[in-house]
């Protein structure tokens, strides 16, 4: 009988495993949904940006600075926790702290770079910029892992407590509610030579970080063991560890690159900005979680791609400054995320139903 179930938990392992795209070139049905999605979304914004523009204005939608700058560099934040988030969340995981580590690792960045001459050489500065909130995100994924690994919580649970924790850390760590102080600046070579840099009249490094993020999680994903694993967790943990893998190793490393990517959009944000608040980046865990699971992420695990995230922050981000151009009170927002979570959900459970109705019906075939 142990013999019965192992190689059935095998056979499920493999099965998981299989959920990982092979075809090159060519996206996803989800993707493509998702792809159907925004393009209908920017027609009809578009529309209306054409019928709101005053005489003699370009379309308020359909122009690059407003595609780069209100549209995919305020998504950069969101997009770049998004792929991390849809690591834990195909693993069978969430993390609902990304925000907070965000908070703290910008904060933490602004409380170091602020004692950096304000004109320090690039070679000094950027090392420093992007090691502290990284290195700060990547300590912080660390410890959520090792909590959901080593006393065995529901990651919900632990995630929601490190997210008051991390929260409180940087409020009770300083006297300052912003930094830096009036008297500081951020070092030059991290903010305008570097993340603030204007390229044809736009500030577009925000959105190629994001993009280059997304692609190293496509390429981690689809292309590699790691990414692999992954997806066999999350298909069926008990198969994964039946088949040899080290679900708590790879438990470990989905938080800590989740961490990673929140202590990223934290560099980006705060060299963007050019400082740090303690109540920066409040609430952000609601729309991240939402970008991965429109992405095509799913709650039950096993399923989610680097790619579908990056597309699912894009609709958000689209609703967003769709409803700034049709004046809606910004709350709506709140409204529209929660409701696409749901929404997201609901259709995933019902594609999970139906595919487990064609097995079902391809086993009894045979």
């Amino acid at each position: 009988m142990p013999q019965m179930k192992t190689d059935t938990s095998l056979e499920q392992t493999a099965v998981s495993a299989q959920a990982i795209p092979r075809r090159r070139g060519l996206p996803r049905v989800q993707e493509l949904g998702l792809v159907i999605v925004i393009l209908i979304m920017g027609l009809g914004l578009s529309i209306f940006g054409y019928v709101a523009a005053r005489p003699g204005e370009d379309n308020t939608f359909l122009n690059a600075g407003n595609l780069i700058d209100q549209v995919a560099t305020p998504m950069s934040y969101y997009a770049i926790m998004a792929v991390g988030m849809t690591l834990v969340i195909i693993s069978g995981g969430i993390d609902i702290s990304v925000g907070s580590i965000m908070a703290l690792s910008a904060f933490t960045g602004a409380r170091v770079l602020q004692y950096m001459p304000v004109n320090a050489p690039a070679w000094q500065v950027l090392p420093v910029a992007f090691a502290v909130p990284m290195g700060v995100g990547l300590l912080c994924g660390l410890i959520n892992g090792g909590l959901v690994v080593g006393l065995r919580l529901h990651p919900f649970i632990v995630t929601l407590g490190t997210l008051s924790i991390f929260r409180g850390i940087t409020v009770v760590t300083t006297k300052f509610q912003e930094l830096p102080p009036a008297d500081r600046r951020i070092p030059l070579a991290f903010t305008d030579h570097f993340m603030r840099m204007e390229a044809w009249g736009h500030r577009p490094m925000p959105m190629v970080v994001m993009l280059v993020i997304a692609a190293i999680g496509w390429f981690y994903l689809s292309q590699t063991v790691g990414g692999r694993e992954i997806y066999a967790l999350g298909g069926n943990e008990e198969a994964a560890r039946f088949s040899g893998l080290r679900t708590n190793w790879i438990k470990l490393r989905v938080y800590a690159v989740a961490g990673l990517t929140a202590g990223i959009a934290g560099m980006v944000w705060l060299g963007r900005f050019g400082g740090a608040s303690t109540a920066d980046a409040t609430g952000y865990e609601l729309t991240v979680v939402a970008a991965a699971v429109v992405g095509g992420g799913s709650l039950s695990g096993g399923r989610g791609t680097a790619l579908g995230a990056l597309l699912g922050t894009l609709i958000i981000a689209m609703i967003q400054d769709g409803i700034i151009a049709l004046k809606w009170k910004v709350e709506y927002q709140l409204i529209i995320v929660g409701g696409a979570i749901v929404l997201a959900a609901a259709i995933d459970n019902f594609s999970e139903y139906l595919r487990q109705r064609r097995l079902a019906g391809a086993k009894a075939s045979v």
